[in-house]
């Protein structure tokens, strides 16, 4: 069975590990209702564990209802599975294109799924400890209304990481703790925007963006994407008196290329001369494979104009639901004033276990982990895929980024491959629901960050071609 590869230098036990991996081969189709899973001695024999740590696990599986044993024919994948309503709602027919699959709710990922980290390696104990160690020293005033802006021990650590890593000269006043980009963006548009103003958005792009922006009564205009990133002649082209561009310059969001230095230079001179303000989504920026991490876009500012948004979703976990949104000095009284009418900073117990993390260095090593890591992915991942799927697409690992590429070959749509591989357990988005403009032609986004190993990969390229057959 390839998907009991386990980890034996994992802080997560042996036991958990394989309960995690035949719980996920259930989820995912690889074993069926009344398939016969192996004994507990046969399959410690075959591991080179404990009886005991096999038996902890099948217990596991047990008592949440995964398997049955069936006395002499032994433990099997239990039927009644066959009759449960799936795990997540089968898709509501529509006309709209299926953006991402991100906002459903599952007790577990999907293979290639976007925008989750690799959580098996999360320091979880670091992150634990530093956790019990906030609750046992809550007092009665860390109990009340937090700062309307955010705790100042993480506006301070956020600040201190920027400029080391980014190159973001800041101050921690200038930084203010949000429950995520769509919060950012809140308090980007009430603070600077008016409704019917224009702003450009990147095509393709991230659709939410322009789904917010049209929330607030703005004009989203989709502006062309190639090789350096945002095209800026074609935004002064289509709409030089917008009041705001939305971009994604480290690895451009989905196509993952880089905004030039050229490109960057005449983003900010527009901005400069039309009065308009640039927010950088940087929300892997950290992720860079071929060279070092690229300073911000915001580190070229001299006008005032670049607000930075930056986000822990992506390099910590999802469910922390924290942001941060670094602005202009001269702008920082009235985010302030915004901020205290729609309060946006999240819970103060988390602030302080992030800034607790960030403090005490677990946050700079664990991201240096992470960039080795997936590194590492980014190839198995690629290399797997393309052995078993190079007649119908091309890889393109980009150079930063935490999704692979896949340019289709031949007669066959992303739409419907991604639609298929969404009907068989996976996840995938397609190139061509991202924008409304002409692009390169149809492509699949797929996430690479758990794909852990050479088989795994290989296992997962020849389920997508038996789809494609």
């Amino acid at each position: 069975m390839d998907f009991l590869q386990l980890d034996t230098s994992a802080a997560e036990p042996l036991y958990r590990q394989i309960y995690t991996r035949f719980r996920n081969a259930i989820a995912e189709g690889l074993l069926q209702p009344g398939d016969r899973i192996p004994a507990a001695r046969a399959l410690a024999l075959e591991l080179g564990l404990a009886r005991g740590t096999v038996e902890s696990a099948y217990g596991l599986l047990t008592a949440e209802g995964y398997v049955e044993a069936r006395g002499q024919a032994g433990t099997v994948v239990t039927t009644a599975l066959a009759h449960r309503a799936p795990a997540t709602p089968a898709p509501i027919q529509s006309s709209a294109p299926v953006h991402s699959n991100l906002g459903d709710a599952a007790s577990s990922t999907r293979p290639f799924q976007m925008g989750i980290p690799a959580l098996d390696v999360f320091p979880r104990k670091v992150w634990a400890r530093l956790a019990a160690r906030a609750i046992r020293a809550t007092q009665p005033e860390h109990m009340i209304y937090p700062p309307w802006a955010g705790l100042p021990e993480l506006r301070i650590a956020i600040a201190t990481y920027l400029q080391l890593s980014r190159g973001i000269d800041c101050t921690p006043s200038q930084v203010f703790i949000t429950n995520g980009y769509r919060n950012s963006m809140e308090l980007v548009t009430r603070a600077l925007l008016q409704p019917g103003d224009q702003a450009w958005v990147e095509d393709p792009g991230y659709p939410p963006t322009s789904e917010l922006l049209r929330d607030a009564g703005l004009t989203p205009v989709p502006v062309q994407v190639d090789a350096e990133g945002l095209m800026v002649a074609h935004g002064v082209a289509r709409a030089p008196r917008a009041r705001a561009a939305i971009v994604t310059p480290a690895h451009q969001s989905p196509l993952c290329v880089s905004l030039s230095l050229p490109r960057r230079l005449a983003l900010l001179d527009w901005a400069a001369q039309a009065g308009a303000w640039i927010v950088e989504d940087d929300y892997d920026g950290e992720y860079r494979y071929v060279s070092r991490p690229l300073p911000a876009l915001k580190s070229l500012d001299r006008d005032g104009r670049v607000l930075y948004s930056g986000t822990f979703s992506k390099v910590l976990f999802p469910a922390i639901r924290l942001a941060y949104l670094v602005v202009p000095p001269a702008q920082v009284e009235r985010f302030e004033h915004i901020t205290r009418t729609f309060a946006a900073a999240g819970p103060t117990l988390m602030q302080h276990i992030v800034a607790d993390f960030m403090n005490e260095g677990h946050f700079a090593r664990h991201i240096q982990r992470m960039r080795r890591l997936y590194a590492e992915r980014r190839q198995i991942a690629a290399d797997g895929l393309a052995a078993a799927l190079g007649q119908h697409v091309q890889v393109e690992p980009q150079p930063g980024g935490m999704h692979l590429v896949l340019r289709m070959k031949g007669r066959h749509t992303d739409r419907a491959v991604a639609a298929r591989m969404r009907d068989h357990g996976m996840s995938a988005l397609a190139l061509s629901e991202r924008g409304v403009l002409p692009h390169g032609g149809p492509a699949l986004l797929l996430a690479f960050t758990n794909i852990d190993t050479p088989a795994r990969a290989r296992e997962l390229g020849k389920r997508i071609l038996k789809i494609m057959a």
